[in-house]
């Protein structure tokens, strides 16, 4: 049995915050249930009756649900958790009749884009493991296993940039020449810039080097930084099953791009030849692999794939040195940022900062580059601190915190500032959140709830504005601009983490919680969480329960996978009943609150919660103390 506190300090006047986040999860239940009315047909497909002509598309399917398994582990309705699974389901039947698919896998795309088509299964084999398993284990086993074509174990490689379920499917495009559209030009530039002379005449699409066969031969075979995002899924597959093997794979290929790294001063390089020779098909340059450092997105793909798999590393051999595999390029970049106003910068990614920035898109404020060529460093723009926020909430140490307090003080951004955006990765509340939890901010929790509720809204007019309309290819975006389920500030402000990485990884939590009597995860009906902070010594969680009259009961459990350990905790107590006063008096006395302690040592900790009562605990936990997993404490090997 795990160590048990029962709170008693009474609820009487309920936090602005707890009544926000149950709203929240109120207006979220009723809003996923009118896109799937809305979107979806009876077996969970989106209402999509066009053609797919070219390989994207599998992502912007899977990408309109992703987040709804979350929503459940959260605390979400009960029943969402099948509705998940259906749509999973009717979007892989729909993507295998589009030709997209090969054994419900993605048949040959690059990772940028696999991982964000596997977050909705990550989510779902970590809300229900048994039912997943088997199949999550198949898909890792695709990069795992050589005999799929994918690996190559003499060179430690993953064999090419578009990989998947289908070994015959090479290069990077059906056809002769890539298809170009004249704004990925504008926005982002050509791949291998340099196979045409400066002053050169820019020649017809379909006769392009840079489009064309150089493409294919140069960028269409190989390795390339972005696959180190697959890690993500062994990661996965460890989790479900422990097995040695993906625990191998994981050091193996990992362990080769670190050594990469090193031999290029640290600074990750994002291309490998089918020989194991960095810059073996680019005439030696570390960079200019597909979706590397150079075309289209640099950092943006690099940085994130760099995170899943030194995450994935940790997990798999216990080494945290493998976070050194983000860290030098991470520093490179802030070492050759520039103060500047976004307006005046050189950025790729302008729609995102003009909402995200808002009304100062005009102030000056560092600016790191995200992409690098033979020009040297150049797209200029915001730190995204998706990354940086997810390195320090990992390892807590003080070199991650204090490369964060340098960022904060080279910014002329208000850290402050809560905009009510959402982004394509439903985070970029990093900086508010940030501030919050490290003692300042002091009302983002009801400023962040607010503006979820406002995106949400948003949201939904959206849908009702779209939902009898025909969606042509070109469109597909639709749903994942139109999905109204928003998890950002329920991930902050109840397990204490940032959003999980977009491009493939798996979600970060200080705690999450389970619901005792209903045996499954997530926050119980009426109970709300905020964790105000999350140093391993004092991770401070209050937990709130808003009903007058039912008792709940909530598992505190320490980190995403019962990683961590629950050294021991103090907790708030109400012994007396005198602030109840007299029959006959008119008022109430102030409720006389201590705090106790106790021994927990393990990863998870009950709390009952009777009718109108709060409690606020702080745990003193060793990270990462625990083999991580997704067991929960209803497992009969952890209670039994």
């Amino acid at each position: 049995m795990h160590p048990v506190i029962t709170a008693s300090v009474p609820l009487l006047e309920p936090p602005g915050w707890a009544v926000a986040q149950r709203g929240l999860f109120d207006l979220l239940d009723q809003a996923w249930r009118q896109f799937a009315r809305d979107f979806t047909g009876p077996d969970g497909r989106l209402a999509y009756r066009d053609r797919l002509t070219s390989r994207d598309g599998v992502d912007d399917f899977y990408e309109s649900f992703f987040n709804w398994p979350q929503l459940y582990l959260l605390g979400g309705a009960d029943d969402l958790l099948a509705e998940s699974e259906r749509h999973w389901h009717g979007v892989t039947r729909q993507l295998t009749e589009l030709g997209m698919l090969k054994d419900e896998y993605e048949r040959g795309y690059d990772w940028f884009h696999q991982g964000e088509s596997l977050l909705l299964l990550y989510f779902l084999c970590m809300a229900a493991p048994d039912r997943w398993r088997g199949r999550a284990v198949r898909f890792a086993d695709l990069y795992v296993d050589p005999a799929h074509g994918n690996y190559d174990p003499k060179h430690r490689i993953i064999t090419r940039p578009h990989n998947g379920s289908d070994a015959e499917r090479g290069g990077l495009f059906d056809g002769a020449s890539y298809p170009w559209l004249p704004q990925e030009a504008t926005t982002y530039g050509f791949p291998l810039t340099w196979l045409l002379p400066p002053g050169a005449d820019e020649p017809p699409r379909d006769q392009d080097p840079r489009l064309g066969r150089e493409m294919s031969e140069r960028l269409g075979v190989g390795d390339t930084a972005v696959n180190l995002a697959a890690t993500g899924l062994v990661h996965n597959a460890l989790l479900l099953s422990g097995e040695r093997k993906y625990r191998e794979w994981i050091a193996e290929y990992v362990g080769a791009w670190r050594e990469r790294a090193a031999a290029n001063g640290g600074v990750l390089p994002d291309n490998v030849a089918p020989d194991g020779t960095v810059g073996g098909l680019l005439e030696g340059r570390w960079y200019g692999g597909h979706y590397g450092w150079s075309w289209p997105h640099g950092w943006y793909s690099v940085g994130q794939a760099a995170l899943v798999a030194a995450v994935a590393a940790v997990a798999a051999t216990g080494d945290e040195t493998h976070l050194d595999l983000v860290r030098p390029a991470l520093d490179v970049i802030i070492a050759n940022g520039k103060t500047i106003a976004f307006t005046e910068s050189d950025s790729s990614l302008r729609s995102r900062w003009t909402v995200q920035l808002g009304d100062e898109v005009s102030t000056p404020t560092l600016h790191v580059p995200f992409r690098h060529d033979d020009r040297g460093w150049f797209d200029h723009n915001p730190m995204l601190m998706a990354v940086p926020a997810a390195l320090w909430h990992h390892s807590a140490s003080d070199a991650d915190r204090w490369r964060l307090l340098r960022l904060r003080a080279a910014s002329g951004h208000d850290w402050c500032a809560v905009r009510s955006f959402r982004g394509k990765e439903e985070a970029g509340h990093e900086e508010p959140w940030l501030a919050y939890v490290g003692g300042d901010n002091p009302d983002y929790p009801e400023r962040i709830l607010a503006a979820a509720q406002a995106q949400v809204r948003h949201r939904l007019a959206r849908m009702a504005l779209y939902k009898d309309r025909d969606v042509p290819e070109a469109d597909i975006h639709l749903w994942q601009q139109s999905n109204p389920v928003v998890t950002e500030a329920l991930v902050q402000l109840t397990w204490g983490a940032p959003q999980v990485i977009y491009n493939g990884g798996l979600p970060q939590a200080r705690l999450r919680y389970y619901d005792a009597d209903a045996r499954r995860p997530g926050l119980p009906p009426a109970v709300a969480a905020l964790v105000s902070g999350i140093e391993p010594e004092a991770t401070v969680v209050e937990l709130v329960n808003l009903d007058a009259q039912q008792r709940h009961k909530v598992i505190v459990q320490a980190g995403a996978f019962a990683e961590h350990t629950i050294r021991r905790v103090r907790h708030t107590v109400c012994r007396d009943e005198a602030w109840i006063g007299g029959l006959y008096d008119y008022g109430h006395g102030r409720p006389q609150v201590t705090e106790e302690s106790m021994i927990v040592d393990g990863p998870w900790l009950t709390v009952e919660l009777p009718a109108s009562t709060r409690v606020r605990l702080s745990l003193a936990l060793t990270l990462r103390a625990n083999t991580a997993s997704y067991r929960t404490p209803f497992d009969e090997r952890v209670d039994g």
